[in-house]
């Protein structure tokens, strides 16, 4: 029997914004006579009760789903599917977020709130400098093989992955200093470009570098998502604006993500991250040959031998960043076992919630 109270949570507040978010899309909808669009848009809607599911249960955001489906499916120009990326996970990945909040999970707060300040900073100078340059085949492109090595990763590593517990915390100014260098440049970069990208980055850093346990490193991962997709959008909106056929798609979208995000991040303590972890990476497998296949008469043989390189690039830098991870983690545990030789008989906690 266990001695420890439970955290008291505040799930009103997620009961709160459910409340004000689906008032303020009823009013747009009916009030001002947009229901026609919604229906028309029904195939996005249906296609986003898994994207939304996705993202709050994996280190994946909604457009992992939304964006495929969009480009390469529905055949939307690739900068409609990023901008549709950051508008509808600013609902989803937000609704997640105060879930999460409001039931108190445990998060990698030291890094993520270097990640938060580096994203306020590095996704706006994305929009502005990078994301104009990049041409729509490479958005594409950039979408793929990112979310194919991520997906290979989990394929190989998920046993490993799926075993860490709590977290190695190394230092908290080094941890935020790290969140800061993922937030700024993952912002500037992927996440500019497909609208994604900063949560997987993040994820990524927490479990191979910091062997985070899925339950810390996921929850985390979702709630820099969140705010980078409302940076992102904000600056869309204020600034250069959205493609057209953004709107419609949201609005037919919103209201499912809304729900499907936090469900997912409750149904994952039900049903285990692994099996989860496993159906969306091969989906991100699935998406790069698929994302292949469309364009191979714009990739050329070329092309689709730089892309599978590419792959194997970010599969290098992963496990580079492993390697790295076990040798920090091993200074870590000598530190310690130093200090308690030379301090018998004190107990210490241990550095792994």
């Amino acid at each position: 029997m266990s001695l420890v109270p439970p955290r008291k949570t505040h799930l009103w507040i997620w009961f709160v914004w459910l409340v004000v978010f689906f008032g303020a899309w009823a009013w747009v909808v009916f009030g001002q006579e947009n229901w026609v669009a919604v229906k028309e848009h029904w195939g996005i809607a249906l296609a986003m009760a898994l994207g939304s599911y996705a993202a709050g249960s994996t280190p994946m955001g909604g457009g992992t789903v939304g964006f495929p489906i969009l480009v390469l499916l529905f055949r939307e120009p690739a900068e409609l599917g990023r901008d549709f990326s950051f508008a509808v996970q600013a609902i989803g990945m937000t609704s997640a977020s105060i879930f999460i909040l409001a039931r108190r999970q445990p998060l990698a707060w030291a890094m993520l709130k270097g990640a938060l300040l580096g994203s306020l900073f590095g996704t706006p100078l994305g929009i502005f400098l990078v994301a104009p340059v990049v041409p729509a085949l490479w958005i594409k492109l950039v979408f793929a093989v990112v979310w194919a090595s991520f997906g290979l990763l989990h394929l190989w590593r998920i046993g490993e992955i799926a075993g860490h517990e709590g977290m190695t915390e190394f230092d908290e100014r080094w941890d935020f200093r790290v969140g800061l260098a993922v937030g700024l440049l993952a912002g500037a970069t992927v996440s500019s470009v497909t609208g994604v990208g900063v949560d997987m980055v993040l994820y990524t850093v927490l479990v191979l570098l910091c062997r985070a346990d899925l339950k810390i490193a996921i929850p985390s991962s979702v709630v820099i998502m969140a705010f980078t997709s409302v940076v992102g959008i904000l600056t869309k909106l204020c600034f250069t604006g959205v493609r057209p056929g953004v709107f419609e798609n949201w609005l037919a979208a919103a209201p499912i993500v809304a729900f499907g995000a936090p469900l997912g991040a409750f149904m994952v303590d039900l049903i285990g991250r692994k099996p989860t972890l496993l159906f969306v990476a091969f989906l991100c497998v699935a998406q790069f040959a698929w994302t292949c296949w469309v364009e191979k008469a714009a990739l050329g043989a070329g092309g689709l031998v730089l892309a599978i390189l590419a792959v194997g690039l970010c599969l290098f830098g992963f496990e580079k960043l492993r390697a790295w991870g076990a040798v920090l983690v091993g200074e870590v545990k000598a530190r310690r076992a130093s200090s308690s030789s030379h301090a018998p008989g004190v107990n210490r906690v241990e550095n792994e919630t």
